[in-house]
């Protein structure tokens, strides 16, 4: 399989056992399951109980590189993109790196934070790295544990998201092209954010709260919708592609009713692109790797294929890249 410009070896996914379905939410926050399903397509997502972070993303790790059929001591770089992380220092890929039993080798090491676009970011990096020759394989993990930053008296928001991982390994193919858009906009009114870290020391009458997720439901969907397609454009073109052409999208796995507005804009099949927000919810920066995982095991990529990731998220963020079998 070839990210246009560097090969995946292999690749993992792993979601916590515990299930929160549409029917027990109910008794949580004022909704129905008919709601949620008519506005998001979502049934049910995963939920950490015993686990955290790192847990989810060294767990979705092992199975890439079981995958791979790698010696893990040649991979040179980890990036975990994810925006919950377990502690603010040390990263989550350092405590993968020790949970892998990478300590004693030479490692590159680091988080990253682009939200639901974080995994096409950090693939990118991770090209950088590798077209450099500085490294031969690298470790790329999506992991969220978004159940811990929901406030559940908000159902617009609480009804959305699951946690879960996803990870890939890859090295670098010098025999093809490479093809990656990213892009950005600050977002200074708060369309997509968390609340605040407060400062709180000695010197301040602050108070620390409960960081919460929180959103515009609507601005959000203006967004998506203009960021997937701007992504599938920039893309098309670089690769000289027409949409036709391509096999299969992979989007980031937020609402379906996103998708369905941009299958209609673009006039093509709903089947173009893979979907299994149903299950999962949106897992944020897993969502991409944790559906790629599932559409190689359900057969729904094959050698030759086309595929395009497409990211989009809090920041504002959005970018994506071509895969090819």
């Amino acid at each position: 399989m070839n990210f246009l410009g560097i090969k995946v070896l292999g690749s993992g996914a792993y979601v916590p056992t515990s299930i929160l379905s549409n029917k027990q939410l109910e008794s949580i926050v004022e909704t129905s399951d008919e709601w949620i399903k008519a506005r998001t397509g979502i049934k049910n997502r995963h939920i950490a109980t015993t686990e955290n972070t790192v847990e989810l993303a060294y767990q979705s790790a092992k199975q890439a590189i079981e995958h791979a059929n790698i010696d893990p001591t040649e991979i040179g770089l980890i990036i975990v993109a994810t925006f919950t992380p377990e502690q603010l220092t040390p990263s989550t890929a350092c405590l993968v790196q020790a949970k892998l039993g990478l300590n004693d080798v030479k490692m590159i090491a680091f988080d990253l934070n682009a939200a639901c676009s974080g995994f096409v970011y950090a693939m990118s990096v991770a090209n950088q790295f590798l077209k450099s020759g500085a490294i031969k394989k690298a470790l790329i993990i999506g992991a969220e544990v978004l159940s811990k930053i929901m406030d559940c008296d908000h159902r617009n928001t609480c009804v959305l998201f699951g946690d879960g991982a996803g990870a890939v390994v890859v090295e670098y193919d010098q025999d093809t092209t490479e093809s990656f858009y990213l892009n950005s906009s600050g977002d200074e009114r708060g369309v997509l954010t968390t609340t605040p870290i407060a400062v709180v020391n000695p010197l301040t009458d602050n108070q620390a709260e409960p960081i919460h997720f929180q959103m515009n439901g609507q601005e959000v969907f203006k967004f998506a919708i203009h960021a997937i397609k701007e992504t599938i454009m920039e893309l098309l073109e670089q690769a000289n592609l027409t949409i036709d052409e391509i096999n299969l999208i992979i989007p980031h796995q937020a609402n379906k009713r996103i998708i369905d507005k941009v299958v209609k804009d673009l006039k093509v099949p709903s089947e173009k692109f893979f979907l299994n927000l149903d299950n999962y919810g949106n897992t944020s920066a897993a969502s991409i790797p944790i559906a790629l995982k599932e559409a190689i095991d359900t057969r729904h990529i094959k050698s030759g294929d086309k595929i395009m990731l497409i990211g989009f998220g809090g920041g504002k963020t959005w970018g994506g890249c071509m895969i090819s079998l």
